[in-house]
């Protein structure tokens, strides 16, 4: 989709791409450096694990070009940030374990990025910002599978990881416990896109759109923690103690 095709949205309605764009950038780069940082602490040997984390790393740096060039595209200025969005991904950038912070970043926080996408995809008010959803969760969805597989595979192979696991969860959730979550301006931004209008009643459908994002999030961790051999309370209990801002 070429980045000229002509977009005309009413003031509010870009201003809600502008601030889901926005977020989006922030996220991706947090997505960025863990994998870069990953990629230094693998041995050599491990040849196709540095190709993947590589091309990860690369996949996070086009994101942060696309989603800050259709934010920039009508006009020179970025949305908001908040303080607990830039704290949960803190949380991201200090996890030194491989495994965990590939748990923590491609298992949960990519994994809800993924029902994102979907939802920016059907909702989006123009083709460049449904098309680039389209692509970006494609990448994303490698991400994700590749988080998986390494952690199935470990789990087999070592059972006590799955207590480890829980154990990085929770320890993010009480580091984060004192904070909003996510940015208030970006659930505003999502109700408004997937509503239209300022309509009420559009409103009101765009408010239980946004719901059932959340619950859509919530059924692909569970998912994802039960092939990690989670059992299903548990997998539910630690689905719900993910973080608020999504990543």
């Amino acid at each position: 989709m070429p980045w000229d095709t002509p977009i005309t949205l009413p003031d509010e309605v870009e201003a809600a791409v502008v601030q889901v764009m926005t977020y989006l950038v922030e996220n991706e780069q947090a997505a960025l450096v863990v994998p870069a940082r990953l990629l230094v602490q693998v041995h050599p040997h491990f040849r196709e694990v540095l190709q993947l984390l590589a091309v990860q790393a690369a996949d996070e740096a086009r994101h942060v070009e696309v989603f800050t060039r259709r934010a920039l595209l009508k006009g020179d200025v970025m949305g908001t940030s908040s303080v607990g969005g830039r704290a949960s991904l803190t949380t991201l950038l200090a996890e030194p374990d491989f495994s965990l912070a590939s748990f923590l970043l491609s298992v949960l926080g990519e994994g809800s990025f993924l029902s994102l996408l979907s939802f920016l995809e059907q909702h989006a008010p123009d083709p460049v910002t449904r098309r680039i959803s389209h692509l970006v969760r494609q990448d994303e969805a490698r991400h994700v599978a590749f988080g998986v597989g390494h952690l199935e595979h470990r789990a087999k192979a070592d059972p006590r990881l799955r207590g480890r696991l829980r154990a990085a969860v929770e320890r993010r959730h009480d580091a984060l416990a004192g904070t909003a979550g996510l940015n208030q301006d970006v659930f505003d931004a999502l109700v408004l896109l997937a509503a239209g209008s300022w309509d009420p009643g559009a409103i009101a459908h765009g408010w239980q759109a946004v719901r059932q994002l959340q619950t859509d999030m919530d059924e692909g961790r569970r998912h994802r923690l039960a092939r990690l051999g989670f059992p299903d309370d548990e997998a539910a209990e630690l689905s719900l103690l993910h973080t608020r801002n999504f990543m």
